[in-house]
């Protein structure tokens, strides 16, 4: 493969990931409780850190996972509004 064939095959996979990217995060939401110690995607509600991997516990209602759209429920999950309200009592 030539230098320009490779140049247009990455600026072609690019545009496409830009294309799917926004598609796929509109078909999955946050759920909190339901995950493993460290395998939480991001930052927890109490903000004591900032980053996936850092939950200490199982099912920490602060903690989040993504799951696709319309199964958290079904998983025993909570929405963030629901998980600060348990936070909170």
């Amino acid at each position: 493969m030539n230098k320009r064939s490779m140049i247009a095959l990455t600026a072609a996979s690019l545009l496409t990931m830009g294309v799917a990217a926004p598609a796929m995060a509109q078909e999955k939401e946050k759920c909190y409780g339901i995950v493993k110690a460290g395998q939480n995607d991001c930052a927890n509600l109490s903000g004591s850190h900032s980053c996936a991997g850092q939950s200490k516990k199982d099912m920490d209602a602060g903690e989040w996972k993504f799951t696709p759209k319309g199964t958290c429920k079904q998983m025993g999950g909570l929405s963030a509004d629901e998980a600060r309200a348990k936070a909170k009592g």
